[in-house]
């Protein structure tokens, strides 16, 4: 049997688990293993608050127990909901894209910038990064203020940029993280437009579930 790894969108809304699809295409590998994506369908609209990331955390654990056909799982939100708690609960490698996407970029720059949301996801965010034990590597996290459906639609990508230039020109960021999975569909342009590496965290998280399952 093809192994699998089952990536996550926390939030209802299918147009982003679509979009981040998209944007892993290039690892479907044919040879396998197959990358399944699906929405939360208990989960909020967007995950944009600390209470929409807590309501997540115990529909995510019961789906991964639940999933016994997975070999690992991937938590497409930044924020990282339930981590903790589903690593906990199953035996299977659990990858969060904050994390992952962090580490990701922390490879390819001194300092990294991570384009949020708005003032309740860095409120979220900083104190992971603290956790993660790289705040000193942080030039900064600036708001967009828009949507998690926001910003996955075309028209954000000029208010993207200019947060961008702003990490790049103002905060001294070298490489730059995508800071919700629902900008997944603006990486390649914005690293074009900006002339910096530019890490999709949903993409840096399959590519280490995709390592972690093939060497297993």
């Amino acid at each position: 049997m093809m192994k699998k790894i089952l990536v996550i969108n926390p939030n209802s809304n299918p147009a982003v688990t679509e979009g981040f699809s998209d944007s892993i295409e290039a690892l479907r590998l044919t040879s396998g293993p197959e990358i399944e994506c699906i929405t939360l369908e208990e989960g909020p609209w967007g995950i944009e608050t600390q209470e929409h990331a807590d309501s997540v955390v115990i529909p995510l654990r019961d789906l991964m127990l639940a999933r016994t056909d997975a070999d690992a799982f991937v938590i497409a939100c930044y924020s990282d909901p339930g981590i903790e708690v589903c690593r906990k609960a199953v035996p299977e490698p659990v990858f969060g894209i904050q994390e992952s996407g962090v580490f990701a970029a922390l490879q390819r720059g001194e300092r990294f910038g991570v384009i949020a949301l708005g003032p309740k996801s860095i409120e979220r965010h900083l104190p992971y990064i603290r956790h993660l034990g790289v705040e000193s590597r942080l030039a900064a996290e600036l708001p967009l203020n828009l949507s998690v459906e926001e910003s996955e639609s075309e028209g954000a990508f000029p208010r993207i940029l200019q947060v961008a230039r702003e990490l790049s020109e103002k905060a001294g960021a070298d490489t730059l993280i995508l800071g919700c999975a629902g900008m997944a569909r603006h990486r390649q342009k914005l690293e074009n437009a900006i002339g910096l590496p530019v890490t999709d965290p949903t993409q840096a998280a399959v590519c280490q579930a995709l390592g972690t399952v093939l060497l297993a």
